[in-house]
């Protein structure tokens, strides 16, 4: 494995066929804050978040994750990294040099395995964020990307060896084999997870909110506002954090969570959790039932910008 030089994931960056469909629903019921907008983009904050924007939305044709976008201590380790890319094989996007986003910083971008756009940054300065109250109902934070891969062992093997990652639990099936891996970047048990899928596409981005009854106030509110809930409300055993389930108005799965362990990364252990065992996808016993129909909506549209970087 790498040494680890990622220390967090920093935003998530989608393209979008209907922007101002998005935007309305990203801010006005979601609960993102837009704090930037150009030319077809609006970057999106969590109130709690010191990090500028955690979504950043273009309008384009084909709907696609753009960009995953990474933070590293310092622009040593932004350099040693691109070096180090660049020297096992993988195809750089751009050289290190100064980000033209908000909040500017030093960073690079390249393609992982299956041809997705990844970006890691230093020295981002960080937004003027503020404490998320009691009972308010608003993401304090970017908690995690899921991914779907056609190759999730190759994927893993990438950005363990590449990136640092270190697996937390794997999830499977006695039918189906394993089928979603969980990695970390930090203490957090996962910032980071790739689902055995059809094709490369978003599976979740996931949402922290401030405790148990702003999760279960979110939850209530995008359902009383008709937005369509797949699976949830209930808690994971791996990483033993809530869930959410919903769909934004152009397909992609969208998660309010809380409560995500944190571990110690000296002493733990990755589980082999079956999620035929109810109580692994869900302790509480809460949540619809997952099938292949809920699965399937996670399945996303194909990805159709792989190994082709975003314009900006």
């Amino acid at each position: 494995m790498a040494q680890r030089l990622i220390t967090h994931l920093r935003h998530v960056d989608l393209a979008v066929p209907d922007l101002a469909l998005q935007q309305s629903f990203y801010t006005g019921q979601w609960g993102l804050t837009e704090v930037a907008t150009d030319t077809g983009l609006s970057f999106l904050a969590a109130e709690g978040s010191p990090e500028q924007y955690v979504v950043r939305l273009r309008e384009a044709t084909d709907k696609r994750i753009d960009l995953i976008a990474f933070g590293a201590a310092t622009p040593a380790d932004v350099d040693t990294l691109a070096q180090t890319l660049a020297r096992d094989g993988v195809q750089l996007v751009s050289e290190p040099g100064l980000v033209a986003t908000p909040g500017g910083g030093y960073g690079f971008r390249f393609f992982d395995n299956e041809g997705r756009t990844v970006e890691v940054s230093a020295d981002v300065t960080l937004r003027a964020h503020r404490k998320v109250e009691e009972g308010e109902s608003v993401p304090v934070r970017l908690s995690h990307v899921v991914i779907n891969s056609a190759d999730p062992e190759g994927t893993v093997a990438f950005y363990e060896r590449h990136l640092g990652f270190a697996l937390s639990d794997v999830l499977m099936h006695p039918r189906m084999g394993n089928m979603m891996w969980f990695l970390r970047c930090n203490d957090w048990h996962h910032s980071f997870a790739i689902a055995r899928g059809p094709h490369p596409a978003l599976h979740h981005a996931s949402f922290e909110m401030r405790g148990i009854d702003e999760y279960m106030r979110g939850t209530g509110r995008l359902l009383r506002a008709g937005v369509e809930k797949i699976w949830g409300p209930g808690r994971h055993k791996a990483g033993n954090n809530t869930f959410s389930y919903f769909l934004d108005p152009q397909g992609n799965t969208l998660e309010y969570t809380t409560e995500l362990d944190r571990l110690d990364e000296d002493t733990w252990h990755p589980g082999l959790h079956d999620f035929s065992d109810p109580a692994v996808s869900d302790q509480w016993g809460t949540a619809n039932r997952m099938d292949e129909f809920v699965a399937a909506k996670s399945f996303n549209d194909p990805d159709r910008g792989l190994f082709q970087a975003p314009p900006v």
